[in-house]
């Protein structure tokens, strides 16, 4: 696996254009893995996932990825070169009882239930906006996910939800396909339980809405101020 960590331009025309457009940067991302055969998951077959952080002056674009990936094209994109490291030694280290610092970005949804007589449909979610709701389906999420959520000094979870700026797209050639996303930024500290299935769950992503900026999980020591 592989982690780039990259410094868009906010001055350049591209970068602008995709941050109104989450499917646009979407695209972009995609643009440095190579292409697969029509109809190929390309973005699962990769293993990406990416996060775009705001700091105090500019953003950070963190891309994670299977494959390798090539930026040589995103010179008109990027203040400065990309950094990509390899990840294999970091997660050699993620043994069982380790307690690290960590943030995600995701998009906590649940799947609403029909009222009486109404047929259920498939795509039938709604964003969680209770920080309590939001709180529990991370919880939730990582006792599927190899690692707990410790207590802090008030007996509450050590973890701290935030709301994020909603993100929109439009899919396909028109503005008739919008997608949505109602992202959270999770910052706290988790404890390793099952590193298998953990390393795993770094992989993949966790929670939905991966193509769109969430799932993606960097690490720190503990306390470690981002």
């Amino acid at each position: 696996m592989y982690l780039s960590r990259l410094i868009p331009d906010t001055t350049a025309h591209a970068f602008r254009r995709d941050y109104a457009d989450i499917h646009q940067m979407h695209r972009t991302i995609m643009s440095g893995f190579p292409e697969l055969p029509e109809g190929s998951a390309t973005r699962e077959q990769h293993g990406v996932l990416w996060r775009l952080d705001h700091g105090n002056v500019g953003y950070t674009l963190y891309v994670q990825s299977r494959t390798q990936p090539n930026w040589d094209g995103f010179d008109q994109y990027l203040k400065r070169p990309a950094d990509v490291r390899e990840l294999s030694t970091t997660f050699d280290t993620l043994k069982s009882g380790r307690v690290l610092s960590f943030r995600l970005i995701a998009n906590p949804t649940r799947r609403r239930k029909p009222e009486p007589g109404e047929k259920r449909r498939a795509d039938t979610r709604y964003s969680l906006k209770d920080p309590e709701e939001q709180i529990s389906w991370l919880v939730n999420r990582g006792t599927q996910n190899g690692f707990t959520i410790p207590t802090g000094a008030d007996a509450r979870p050590d973890l701290a939800p935030s709301p994020c700026p909603r993100l929109t797209g439009y899919q396909g050639n028109g503005r008739h396909n919008k997608v949505t996303v109602d992202p959270v930024r999770f910052d706290g500290h988790l404890v390793i339980t099952d590193p298998s299935a953990f390393v795993e769950a770094l992989c993949a992503g966790i929670g939905p809405a991966k193509s769109y900026g969430c799932g993606l999980v960097t690490l720190a020591p503990p306390h470690r101020s981002w």
